[in-house]
């Protein structure tokens, strides 16, 4: 689902081992299944870095979306995340406006104009 909506992938390290990692580390990977068909149609995965809960790979099939099932899985993402006691930070495309609208209302604010940078390839350094 995550390569489906471009999510993430292999190519950003998403990869099983990963998952199972952060999670050990204290993180939570959500779900949400269409009971009728087992399918899996959303998705958020939270992180924890000792200072702050990141919210990652939040997302609803394109054949879900505009049934509310965003609103459902956003606020149970943050139920859990509150529980975690640290800030909650999310990062989202420019021009992804329903998401951005969604968190908005949900009471995230804009960060400030940082620009975000990675080495995901580390046998560069």
């Amino acid at each position: 689902m995550w390569e489906m909506l471009g999510l993430g992938g292999v190519q950003r390290g998403d990869d099983q081992s990963v998952i199972n990692r952060t999670i050990k580390m204290g993180g939570q990977l959500l779900l949400m299944i269409d009971t009728g068909s087992d399918l899996i149609i959303g998705s958020s995965w939270l992180t924890v870095d000792g200072r702050r809960t990141n919210l990652h790979h939040f997302g609803i099939r394109t054949d879900y979306q505009g049934k509310g099932l965003s609103n459902t899985l956003l606020h149970e993402s943050l139920k859990l995340a509150k529980t975690f006691g640290m800030q909650i930070k999310l990062e989202v495309h420019k021009d992804n406006v329903k998401a951005l609208g969604l968190y908005k209302k949900a009471g995230f604010k804009y960060l400030g104009d940082y620009l975000v940078f990675i080495i995901r390839d580390i046998s560069i350094i």
